[in-house]
């Protein structure tokens, strides 16, 4: 009987694979970790050749000098972990509410269980494009809560025969999770919990976006009339002639405005957040600042107060001395205010647009008038010029066309028109 062969050992830092009672095989391997301490992993696959497969890929990351994600923690974990200790503390509340609802809806339920160590570009790309084509009304369950409440309300999912009402996110929501995506683990990579962002490897989602189309001066005049009796005309005057947002406008406060100066400090913007209207500072430190009045907008301001000050009852109400009230002299609902403007623009009968684009129109408006785009930045407080450029490039383009045909007369030469130079 021949005898048998000793068996090899593996070379150092091979680590070892061994078989385990639930039927996966373990890998137990020695790393250079991202914070630079030697940590020994467990890994497992569902066979031995699996567990092989990923020493090779760490080995080979170890000698090309990349660290190994040595946390255990889940996607959702971390997330939960990122929102509470790192935004929360940091981060404007309305910025906190929208990262957490872009993980809580979108990220947790299409990321959560993955490990964050073995999260890959590949993951994130197939994540990103069966978002694509999901539809959020199904997918966060909206039409069956309505239904619950009133099972004549259903309008889609819940319906029989079921009818999908196709709310596909855009690229704009996409683009926001992938960007919120590499921020968070960005952050892990800075605390050391991983040593790449793979994110980063993932290309933004390309698509037809929604373009902004504002106003034109007789529209937005159009608009104004059919508003003028409206109780809430000083708002859309604001909306159109300073560019205040939505928040801001609802968050003026009389100790911001000065009707003798002519001026407003934007300072407060009033939001709903976590079920709450109240109000909290502007977006970004470029946003508070001082505009300038027109001198018409000081006059309907000045009516607005005067209407104000005759009801004891919203003044009593009013707490916070807000430029603009409820009938009862509480907060405006924003979405009540999106609602009245709705109805107010189709009773203009003028283009749909939204309330937000009030802001855009006022930039086009500035823009017609000959402004230039550094006082459009300052009056609308973009972060920088090349965001306000950027934005309104189209608008621009066309003023500048406007401006330059102007010396077609200077090259067609004196007694000459355009027809001339085109029959000759």
């Amino acid at each position: 009987m021949a005898a048998r062969k000793p068996r090899g050992k593996n070379p150092n830092g091979s680590g070892t694979i061994g078989a385990r009672k639930d039927g996966r095989y373990e890998l137990k391997l020695f790393v250079d970790a991202p914070d630079g301490r030697r940590k020994r992993i467990s890994v497992y696959g569902a066979t031995w050749e699996e567990a092989d497969a990923e020493r090779t890929r760490l080995k080979e990351l170890q000698r090309k000098g990349i660290p190994v994600d040595v946390t255990t923690m889940s996607v959702r974990q971390y997330l939960e972990y990122w929102l509470r200790e790192i935004v929360r503390p940091s981060a404007r509340p309305k910025t906190y509410e929208t990262y957490e609802l872009l993980v809580r809806l979108y990220m947790v339920p299409g990321l959560g269980k993955r490990k964050l160590r073995g999260l890959e570009a590949r993951h994130v790309r197939d994540w990103l494009n069966t978002v694509a084509d999901q539809c959020q009304c199904c997918a966060q369950g909206k039409d069956a809560r309505r239904a619950a409440k009133n099972p004549a309300k259903a309008r889609c999912c819940a319906r029989s025969p079921r009818r999908c009402c196709e709310q596909f996110p855009g690229v704009g929501t996409r683009k926001a999770l992938l960007r919120t995506l590499r921020a968070a683990l960005q952050d892990a990579v800075d605390e050391e919990v991983l040593s790449r962002n793979v994110a980063r490897n993932v290309k933004m989602p390309t698509g037809r976006q929604r373009k902004e189309k504002p106003w034109t001066a007789a529209e937005a005049a159009t608009f104004l009339e059919a508003a003028r009796d409206h109780r809430l005309y000083a708002l859309w005057s604001v909306g159109l002639a300073i560019g205040l947002r939505r928040g801001e406008a609802l968050g003026l406060r009389w100790t911001d405005v000065d009707l003798v100066g002519g001026t407003v400090d934007i300072a407060t913007a009033l939001y709903r957040i976590g079920g709450t209207l109240a109000l909290h500072e502007v977006k970004t430190e470029r946003s508070e600042s001082t505009v300038p009045l027109p001198e018409e907008l000081v006059v309907i301001l000045r009516q607005r107060r005067r209407d104000q000050l005759r009801d004891k009852d919203i003044m009593r109400a009013n707490t916070l001395g807000l430029v603009f009230t409820s009938r009862t002299g509480t907060p405006l609902e924003p979405r009540n205010v999106n609602r009245a403007f709705d109805a107010l623009v189709r009773r203009a009968g003028v283009r749909p647009i939204r309330l937000h684009d009030l802001r855009h129109s006022c930039a086009t408006l500035l823009f017609a008038q000959g402004v230039e785009a550094a006082t459009v930045q300052r009056i609308l407080r973009h972060s920088s010029i090349s965001v306000t450029t950027g934005i309104y490039m189209r608008v621009i383009e066309q003023v500048q066309r406007e401006a330059v045909a102007g010396m077609n007369g200077l090259l067609r030469g004196p007694g000459l028109s355009s027809n001339d130079v085109v029959n000759e």
